[in-house]
C-alpha cells in the first residue's frame, strides 16, 4: 500500500499544462440590451445581450471550470434604462437591471469604474449590495493608513478565488486567482460634491505596487489587475488617470485588464505607443485587454500554465483577442430577463416634455453657435438665476458654460445627438445632456474667464495659413472638453497653439488663441467678476480645468441638469432656438480646414451652406467629412454682442 505524507503533497509532472480563459467586459455603460434609447433604434451592433452569447460560446469551447469572467467598470451609468429607470422615483422596484443582468452571466468578480459614484455612495453601496459576484478596489479608502496595506478600503482591497481546474490530461488542480481592482482617483474631482469628506483615494501604482506582494504572500497562484485605466503615451507621473503602462511594469501582476478610455486594445487604437505590443496582445510583455465599450467587444485571453520544481504555476503562453459583438446574436434568455426593464423605460422616455420649432443635433457642435448648446446654457442659467436671486451675487453677469456630450470619435459615425424639429420627449432630454452632472455656481474674474476659454480651445490642432484642407480637430482631446461660455462673445486664433495639454499642465505659457473677449459689447478685464452656472464635474476641475469651486463655489445643486432642462422646457412648452453669435474663428486668408461628422448631417443641407462647407464624402469609417474654409469671408459677430444676463 502506498502511503502519503501530507506535509509533501505529490506534485503533477512539471510539464503538466494548464489551460485558463479570462474573458472580459468593460465600459458598459447600461448598454444591456442592443437598443438605442436615445433613438429608438433596435438591433445596435453593440450591447451586454450579444456577449452573453459570446461568453457562452467562449465558456463551452475550454470548459466553464476553466473560464473566468471579470468586468473593469462603468456599468451602471450610461442610458436611459440606468440613468432614468435604475434611479429613485421612476417607479421601477425591482432589482438594479445591469446587477441582474451580471447575476445571471455569474461574473466571477468586477471593478468600479469612475462613473459607478455618479449617483452617490449611499445608492452605489446600496445598488452593489444586489451582486451575487464579489467586487474588489484597493485604492478607495474609508480610512488611510500608513502605506496602502494598511488602508481602511471601502471595497475589498483584493479578493483570493479558490478554483477547481483540470490540466490537458485530465487532472485537477486547485487555482488560486488573485484579484485587484483599481479606479482613477479623479473620482474626488469629478463627484467632489458627492465624495468629499466620505472617501478619499490613493494613486492606483502606488496602490499596487504595495497589495501586490499581499496577494502573493495570500497563496495567489496568479495575479489579474481589473483596472479602470487606460494607456497614456507619456511618462509616469504621481495620480495618473491611465496607468496601465505603469502599472503594466509592476513585478508580480500576471495579467492586466484595463478599461476608461473606450478604446481597444490589442488593437489599432495603441499603434507606436511605448511598450505596447498590439500583435503580441502585451503592455511591457503583461499580457492586456481592453474590451472597447458599451459591449461592442468582448476581450479573451486564454493562458496556458505550467508548473515547476517548486509547484508554482508559471505563465508560458497566452494569445489576446477581442471578440466583436456585432457577430453575435442577443441572448435570448438575457433579453427575456431584461423585457420588463426595457419597457419601462421605453414608457418613460416616451414622456413628451415640450416642443421645439428646430432641429437640434451634435453634428456641428465644435463649430461655431451651436443650437443644443445655447438650449442647456439658457436652462443652466435660468435655474442658477432662481437660486441666487436674493443672493448678494444677484448683479453681477450671469454667464453659463457647458460642452456636447456626442461628437463622433471613438463612438463612432452614429456617436451625435440628432433630434428632430417636433415633440420633445424624455429622451431627447436624456440625448442632449447625458451624465447625472449637478449644476454648480461659481464666482470668477475675467482673467479666469479667459483661462477657461484657453483650456476649452486645446480641442483644435495649431493651423497654418494659406494651407489647405488642415485637419481641425484633435483626436486625442475628447468633445466634452470644449466648453462654450455663452453670456460672451469671442474669437479663437488657430494660429496660436494650444496653451494647456490634455490633462491641463501649461505647454506654451505665452500662446493666446482667445482674443477680443467681451461682454455685452465691452472688453472683458482681467479683474471683472462673473458669476458663471455650469456643471459640477467641470466646476471641480474635470478634464483640462482649473478647479474653481476650490476658492469660488458659490451654488452646488442636488438635482442633475439633466432634470433642470426639462423642468426649463416644461415651464415654456414650446422652444424655438434661434443661433446667437457667441465665438468664431480668427480669418484665416488662403486656409481651408477638415472636419469628420455623423454622416446624418445631409439630412440638414442647411446647415453645411450656412458654413460654406464642402461635402468631401465618407471615410472609411463612415464618418462624412467636410471642407470649411477659414478665410477673411466667413462670418463675423455682428454687434451689439449678445444680450447681458443678469440674475435680477
Amino acid at each position: 500500500m502506498t502511503t502519503c505524507n501530507p506535509q509533501f503533497p505529490i506534485l503533477p509532472p512539471r510539464d503538466t499544462a494548464l489551460h485558463l480563459r479570462l474573458l472580459q467586459t468593460t465600459d458598459v455603460h447600461g448598454h444591456l440590451l442592443p437598443y438605442d434609447y436615445f433613438t429608438n433604434r433596435p438591433d445596435c451592433p453593440w450591447g451586454l445581450a450579444r456577449l452573453a452569447t459570446l461568453i457562452r460560446r467562449a465558456r463551452s469551447e475550454d470548459g466553464a471550470a476553466n473560464c473566468l469572467l471579470f468586468d473593469t467598470g462603468d456599468f451602471l451609468q450610461g442610458t436611459a434604462l440606468t440613468d432614468l429607470t435604475a434611479q429613485p422615483g421612476s417607479g421601477w422596484q425591482a432589482p438594479h437591471p445591469v446587477i441582474a443582468a451580471m447575476n445571471q452571466l455569474a461574473y466571477d468578480a468586477a471593478t468600479l469604474g469612475n462613473h459607478e459614484f455618479n449617483f452617490g455612495l449611499d445608492w452605489l453601496t446600496g445598488t452593489l449590495s444586489q451582486a451575487r459576484f464579489p467586487l474588489t478596489c484597493c485604492n478607495v479608502i474609508t480610512s488611510r493608513g500608513d502605506s496602502p496595506a494598511k488602508d481602511t478600503t471601502l471595497l475589498p482591497p483584493y479578493l483570493l478565488l479558490t478554483r477547481q481546474m483540470r490540466d490537458t490530461s485530465g487532472q485537477h488542480h486547485t487555482l488560486r486567482i488573485g484579484v485587484l481592482g483599481l479606479v482613477p482617483p479623479q473620482i474626488m474631482t469629478w463627484d467632489h460634491a458627492r465624495l468629499s469628506g466620505r472617501i478619499d483615494v490613493r494613486d492606483m501604482v502606488e496602490s499596487a505596487r504595495d497589495w501586490v506582494p499581499v496577494l502573493r504572500a495570500a497563496g495567489a497562484d496568479i495575479v489579474i489587475v481589473l483596472a479602470h485605466t487606460g494607456v497614456d503615451p507619456g511618462p509616469g507621473r504621481p495620480m495618473m488617470e491611465n496607468a496601465a503602462r505603469a502599472l503594466a511594469r509592476l513585478p508580480g501582476i500576471d495579467v492586466l485588464l484595463a478599461g476608461h478610455s473606450h478604446k481597444h486594445f490589442p488593437g489599432p487604437d495603441h499603434h507606436g505607443i511605448t511598450g505596447a505590443d498590439t500583435a503580441a496582445g502585451t503592455l511591457h510583455d503583461t499580457p492586456c485587454l481592453m474590451a472597447g465599450f458599451r459591449g461592442d467587444h468582448l476581450g479573451q485571453l486564454d493562458l496556458t500554465l505550467t508548473r515547476n520544481a517548486t509547484g508554482a504555476w508559471n505563465m508560458t503562453n497566452h494569445h489576446a483577442a477581442l471578440l466583436p459583438a456585432a457577430s453575435a446574436p442577443p441572448c435570448p434568455t438575457l433579453c427575456a430577463m431584461l423585457g420588463p426593464a426595457h419597457a419601462h423605460t421605453l414608457s418613460l422616455t416616451a414622456r413628451e416634455i415640450g416642443r421645439t420649432g428646430a432641429p437640434l443635433h451634435s453634428y456641428l457642435a465644435l463649430l461655431p453657435n451651436n443650437l443644443a448648446l445655447q438650449l442647456v446654457n439658457d436652462a443652466q442659467r435660468a435655474a442658477l438665476g432662481d437660486a441666487l436671486a436674493d443672493s448678494p451675487y444677484s448683479d453681477l453677469p450671469l454667464l453659463s458654460a457647458t460642452a456636447p456630450f456626442k461628437t463622433g470619435g471613438h463612438g463612432g459615425p452614429s456617436h451625435f445627438t440628432d433630434i428632430p424639429e417636433g415633440p420633445l420627449r424624455l429622451r431627447n432630454i436624456a440625448d442632449l445632456y447625458g451624465f447625472p452632472n449637478t449644476l454648480a455656481g461659481v464666482l470668477v474674474t475675467g482673467a479666469e474667464l479667459h483661462d477657461w476659454l484657453e483650456r476649452a480651445a486645446i480641442c483644435f490642432h495649431r493651423l497654418s495659413p494659406e494651407k489647405p484642407d488642415q485637419p481641425l480637430l484633435d483626436p486625442a482631446v475628447p468633445g466634452h472638453d470644449f466648453d462654450v461660455i455663452d453670456g460672451l462673445s469671442y474669437s479663437i486664433d488657430l494660429s496660436q497653439p494650444a496653451r494647456y495639454d490634455l490633462y491641463g499642465a501649461l505647454k506654451h505659457p505665452k500662446a493666446q488663441r482667445i482674443h477680443d473677449l467681451r461682454h455685452a459689447g465691452q472688453p472683458v478685464m482681467d479683474k471683472d467678476r462673473f458669476v458663471v452656472a455650469t456643471n459640477s464635474y467641470r466646476a471641480h476641475g474635470g478634464g483640462p480645468f482649473a478647479p474653481l469651486a476650490e476658492h469660488g463655489l458659490i451654488y452646488s445643486g442636488t438635482r442633475p441638469v439633466r432634470d433642470l432642462l426639462a423642468t426649463y422646457i416644461a415651464a415654456r412648452g414650446y422652444i424655438r432656438p434661434a443661433s446667437r453669435p457667441t465665438w468664431r474663428f480668427v480669418p484665416l486668408p488662403g486656409t481651408t480646414v477638415t472636419i469628420e461628422t455623423g454622416p446624418g448631417l445631409r439630412a440638414h443641407p442647411q446647415d453645411i451652406t450656412a458654413l460654406g462647407a464642402t461635402d468631401l464624402g465618407l471615410t472609411e469609417a463612415g464618418f462624412l467629412r467636410l471642407r470649411l474654409p477659414l478665410s477673411a469671408e466667413q462670418p463675423t459677430l455682428a454687434h451689439p454682442e449678445p444680450a447681458a444676463y443678469m440674475m435680477r
